[in-house]
């Protein structure tokens, strides 16, 4: 079995703690943190503003208790209202300001849409149509918003900008996905790269990876589950009702071909962190033991 070398975190998402307002309550950050590290993961993202220590060394003691290393911090942004960019940019900055002053310029500012925020692609996340997108003009904003933030955070932290497409965005399928890599700047504007995105709204997993290997600076590994994506179809589920019904699934029970997505990687010379996310409503599940088993099947797998 081929071995890889790629370091692996989780991420508090896969404990309910989400950007939305959703039913439950979401475990504290001090169990989420504890049970990253016992569940075999060297790595976390930051989470909502506030849901850890916003305060370098009260955030650098905790994470340094644990063993875990700080990666990246996800700010959405409602990119095609130019009303918002200027807000934008001051919530990505501070936000950067406490990555690079915790752990460093290696960190990223994980960029996304307002996801979840426009009636019409919430309710269709995984089968939006080409009307329900972006006109010319609006794209221009969306691009301009996406490169002035980035801009800013890398002149005022030194940090890095990485898009996240996201189903119940502007930024959810292949070409939308495309659109936004020809319209922004490479020098400042990267990809992460989510499996389980990528597959919902339409896409080939593999895909990225060839066609920009050179804008992938960040990945996340989520598995995609094609029947509840297509009862959600049949029963005109919104993107909550998807996750809540399990779209997002443990690693190795939807259909990401992870053993060949890592294969590609290793190809590519990918030397970043895989990210795992399991999206889970607060009122979900156990995720401590999600976690124990998607780190156990990455290791099948060789990593």
């Amino acid at each position: 079995m081929m071995e890889y070398k790629f370091r692996v975190a989780n991420a508090p998402c896969s404990w309910g703690v989400l950007e939305f307002d959703l039913e439950g309550e979401a475990a504290g950050y001090e169990q989420v943190l504890n049970e990253i590290a016992e569940t075999g993961y060297t790595g976390t993202e930051l989470g909502d503003w506030g849901f850890m220590p916003t305060d370098p060394a009260a955030l650098r003691a905790e994470l340094d208790r644990r063993k875990l290393a700080l990666l990246a911090a996800f700010v959405p942004v409602a990119l095609a209202d130019a009303s918002a960019h200027a807000a934008g940019e001051e919530v990505c900055v501070r936000t950067a300001r406490l990555l690079a002053d915790t752990a460093g310029p290696e960190c990223f500012i994980v960029l996304a849409d307002n996801n979840g925020s426009v009636p019409v692609r919430t309710q269709n996340a995984g089968r939006v149509t080409p009307e329900m997108g972006l006109t010319d003009a609006q794209w221009q904003t969306f691009a301009e918003g996406a490169n002035r933030i980035a801009r800013a955070v890398k002149e005022q932290t030194g940090l890095r900008t990485v898009f996240h497409h996201h189903c119940a965005g502007y930024v959810e399928t292949p070409a939308e996905v495309a659109r936004l890599m020809a319209l922004t700047d490479p020098s400042l504007v990267g990809l992460v790269f989510d499996t389980g995105h990528y597959m919902f709204g339409g896409g080939d997993p593999l895909e990225p990876l060839r066609r920009w290997p050179e804008r992938i600076w960040h990945i996340h590994f989520k598995d995609f589950e094609p029947q509840v994506a297509e009862q959600a179809r049949a029963e005109n589920w919104d993107y909550f009702g998807a996750v809540r019904n399990g779209v997002f699934c443990e690693l190795g029970k939807g259909a990401v071909d992870f053993p060949a997505v890592a294969a590609q990687m290793g190809e590519l010379g990918y030397d970043g962190w895989i990210v795992v996310e399991q999206d889970v409503l607060p009122s979900m599940g156990a995720p401590k033991e999600s976690a124990r088993r998607n780190r156990e099947f990455l290791r099948t797998i060789g990593i």
